[in-house]
């Protein structure tokens, strides 16, 4: 294990991003709800840069939710992966059936943690998308391709630990990727947290409302 927690492997994602993109005001944070939030909250302070959500669901395989077979994400992307689907011969239904529950969850979740509040503008910026971990790379993919279309100057990719493959196949996908450690024993990514408790969604909302005040500013600049 290399990460207390969540927010221990964000202080250390935040090391890797401090000299290019700290202080600037073209630089916004985007999680990945709901385990990238904690880790996205440290980055984001560390750099001085407002935090935002950016919500993607993964279409887990019938029977083993834990591994995907795509995912999709806020303006209707969805991104599949044709060779496991292929490989575990889901029909049509079973990946509608899917694709369904998830984007009500989807809906939910936006409801949940944006309560009315617009998301931070990503037009002409730099975005660093956060996740807490890259094991297939499905719902990193779907949030890039969701966020090509609000036209972001750079998308950066960043996560604490990441599958070598992944991180590097990841470049195809956005401008820059930043995997902090990409073990060759990779096995997933719970296995480099001593707690790797769910986040839930109160849990959220809290980071994101202190992301937004006062206090949250004056931690920015007693971190730096």
């Amino acid at each position: 294990m290399i990460f207390r927690d969540r927010r221990d492997a964000g202080r250390q994602l935040a090391a890797r991003l401090l000299r290019k993109y700290a202080g600037r005001d073209d630089v916004v944070v985007l999680a990945l709800p709901r385990g990238g939030v904690p880790v996205a909250y440290e980055v984001a302070l560390a750099l001085g840069a407002p935090l935002d959500v950016f919500v993607v669901r993964k279409l887990g395989v019938p029977g083993n939710e834990e591994y995907a077979m795509g995912a999709i994400a806020s303006g209707d992307v969805r991104v599949l992966n044709d060779e496991v689907i292929a490989s575990l011969g889901i029909d049509p239904a079973q990946l509608a059936e899917v694709d369904a529950r998830e984007r009500a969850e989807l809906a939910r979740r936006e409801e949940t943690y944006r309560h009315g509040v617009p998301m931070e503008p990503v037009e002409g910026r730099v975005v660093i998308l956060v996740d807490d971990g890259l094991a297939t790379g499905a719902s990193m993919r779907a949030a890039i391709a969701a966020l090509r279309r609000l036209d972001p100057a750079r998308i950066v990719a960043a996560v604490p630990i990441g599958a070598p493959e992944t991180c590097e196949q990841m470049g195809d996908d956005a401008d820059e990727v930043v995997c902090a450690v990409t073990p060759r024993a990779f096995g997933g990514v719970g296995l480099w947290y001593h707690d790797f408790t769910q986040t839930d969604d109160g849990q959220v909302r809290k980071l994101l409302a202190a992301s937004r005040s006062g206090a949250a500013l004056a931690g920015r600049r007693s971190y730096r």
